[in-house]
């Protein structure tokens, strides 16, 4: 098993409230009401933002040239998956500035400060397990909501989100974070830090799993 395998293996119910969130199966069946996919989206926007900043803090933290060339590599690839949020919300009206303008909610405030507070505390392999859950984990749903390809969803009303994350550009970007995971490993993982790593990989998945409920939450306010 590579360290992520580990890592998700070593907290088996943080992950599962993850993945297999109400949020989650119903975005899969399409029985996700709209309203709640919007308040989502809108503060994954902001979410992405504060990610992008984590990339930079790991430029910030790295001591080699690869491991500068992986933040640089992340950061475009959060870039990127704004526009995403930008093109589905443009179809709701909702513009570039408005998204910016839109207060964080408590809980991606409690998220995404959790995985910058990580990396600064903590060395790079401390940032990039409390990255992991994101990163990697947005390609396994996607791949487990598309398991018969993204065509194959016809007319589904996320089909756009789910391709986005079960591509094989995202998965791209995935397997590119288990590699450098495992390259940091390999140079500070010990035995005494593993429980650290551990709690702090399942604290990043139950702030994902706090997220999709955020917007459950928020889709059924009036």
């Amino acid at each position: 098993m590579d360290v992520f395998e580990r890592l998700r293996a070593a907290a088996p119910d943080e992950w599962a409230a993850y993945v297999e969130h109400p949020f989650v199966r119903r975005l899969g069946d399409g029985t996700l009401p709209e309203a709640a996919f919007r308040a989502y989206l809108v503060q994954d926007y902001l979410f992405l933002i504060q990610f992008a900043r984590a990339y930079a803090l790991a430029a910030y933290k790295s001591r080699t040239t690869e491991d500068i060339r992986a933040a640089q590599a992340g950061l475009a690839a959060i870039l990127d998956e704004t526009e995403l949020h930008i093109r589905l919300c443009a179809r709701w009206g909702i513009g570039e500035e408005e998204l910016a303008a839109t207060p964080e909610e408590a809980t991606t405030v409690a998220y995404t400060r959790f995985v910058l507070d990580c990396g600064a505390a903590g060395d790079l392999l401390d940032l990039h397990v409390a990255l992991a859950p994101c990163v990697v984990g947005y390609a396994v749903i996607g791949e487990a909501l598309a398991p018969d390809g993204v065509a194959a969803l016809a007319d589904h009303p996320y089909r756009e989100w789910i391709g986005e994350y079960a591509g094989h550009p995202y998965r791209a970007v995935a397997a590119r974070a288990r590699a450098h995971l495992d390259a940091l490993a390999a140079r500070s993982l010990t035995e005494a830090r593993w429980p650290d790593l551990v709690a702090t990989f399942a604290a990043a998945s139950r702030l994902e799993a706090d997220f999709w409920q955020m917007g459950l939450d928020r889709g059924a306010s009036p």
